[in-house]
C-alpha cells in the first residue's frame, strides 16, 4: 500500500509539474495573442489611414480631370465659333465677288 501511495504521490507530482508547464504555456500564448491583436489593430489603423489618403488623392485627381474636361469643352466651343466666323467670311467674300462680276 505504501508503494501505491508513493506511486500516486509521484504521479500527482508529475501532474502538478505538467499543470505548471501548461499554465506557463497558456500565459505565453495569451501574451502572444494580445501582442498579435494589438499589432492587428495597428495594421488596421494604418490601412484605414492609407485608404483615406488614397481617397483624398483620388478626389483631387477627379476634380482636376473635371476641370480639364471643362477647359477642353470650352476650347472646342471657341474653335467652333472661330470656324463659323471663318466660314461666314468666306461666304461674304463670295457674295462680294459675285456682286463685282455683275
Amino acid at each position: 500500500m505504501t508503494k501505491q501511495v508513493g506511486k500516486a504521490e509521484n504521479h500527482v507530482l508529475k501532474l502538478k509539474q505538467e499543470i505548471n508547464l501548461l499554465q506557463a504555456q497558456f500565459s505565453n500564448f495569451k501574451h502572444q495573442n494580445e501582442a498579435l491583436s494589438s499589432g492587428q489593430d495597428a495594421s488596421l489603423t494604418v490601412v484605414k489611414l492609407n485608404s483615406e489618403v488614397a481617397f483624398q488623392n483620388l478626389c483631387a485627381v477627379m476634380n482636376s480631370a473635371h476641370a480639364s474636361i471643362k477647359q477642353l469643352v470650352s476650347g472646342v466651343e471657341t474653335l467652333n465659333f472661330v470656324a463659323e466666323i471663318l466660314e461666314s467670311i468666306d461666304r461674304i467674300s463670295e457674295v462680294k465677288d459675285e456682286e463685282e462680276k455683275f
